[in-house]
């Protein structure tokens, strides 16, 4: 599937007998090459340190592992775990994600010792209490949406492309995403959001990207800031690691349930 996935990039990327490509294959031109330049990783683990900030300007921090498992011909596979503050630690989130399938999530509460499987309709809501919906911790798809090439634009110093994404996936909480995408990294510098009301819910931004076994570049901090309500949540991603070995039993409602 992604070596077709190549293949259609490489013939929406070239003008045939001088005919211009449209928005729409544009846009999926350049999000196809964002992809396929975060292919091939195998897994992942890494450190995540999220604060969250009240519109008053109070703070509260958490940290959290996330491993990550790339599978082929479908969605990555992740799991996080709350190390910090107390009352979460143990706290864990599973996700399967797919294309235009519903995701699969679940969440494991040590306090009740039980897994709850997050329902399809319900991942607009809050992560965790952060500014981040669940539907905004799953893994990006090139499926998941459609897409439509809006501009080139000077985001800072940064030159990028700008493209709209329309979810293709019932139960999404958003009508679309706007996306400013480096045009040196192939990587997001910014996202804003799209309430159900195509009105401006939140903005997330990317910065401090670092070069990882020579090839994927990740964003080390994440800052959503949500406009109707006044609060943010910021994300800093530390300590990478890549090809840990990980399975998909690693990855299990039952390893889920086993976790200390």
């Amino acid at each position: 599937m992604k070596n077709m996935m190549l293949i259609i990039v490489l013939l929406l990327s070239v003008s045939v007998d001088g005919f211009a490509q449209t928005a729409e294959e544009k846009g999926y031109a350049i999000q196809a090459e964002v992809n396929r330049r975060d292919n091939g990783f195998v897994d992942s683990m890494h450190e995540a340190y999220m604060t969250l900030r009240s519109a008053q300007g109070e703070e509260s921090t958490r940290l959290f592992i996330v491993k990550t498992l790339e599978v082929e011909s479908d969605g990555d596979k992740e799991i996080g775990v709350f190390q910090s503050p107390a009352d979460v630690r143990g706290t864990a989130v599973l996700t399967h994600s797919h294309g235009l399938e519903p995701d699969d999530q679940w969440l494991y509460l040590p306090s009740l010792k039980r897994v709850k499987r997050i329902s399809t309709v319900n991942k607009s809501g809050p992560f965790v209490g952060s500014e981040f919906a669940f539907e905004d911790i799953a893994s990006w798809e090139l499926e998941k949406y459609t897409y439509k090439y809006l501009r080139d634009e000077m985001l800072g110093e940064n030159d990028t492309f700008v493209v709209e994404n329309t979810p293709a996936y019932e139960y999404s909480g958003y009508t679309r995403q706007v996306e400013w995408i480096d045009k040196t990294i192939y990587q997001p510098r910014r996202i804003d959001f799209y309430d159900r009301k195509n009105e401006l819910l939140k903005t997330l931004t990317f910065s401090d990207y670092e070069l990882h076994i020579d090839r994927f570049w990740k964003a080390g901090k994440l800052v959503m800031t949500n406009h109707q309500n006044g609060k943010s949540t910021e994300l800093l991603r530390k300590n990478y690691k890549f090809r840990n070995g990980f399975s998909d039993r690693d990855f299990s409602v039952d390893a889920l349930r086993n976790i200390r």
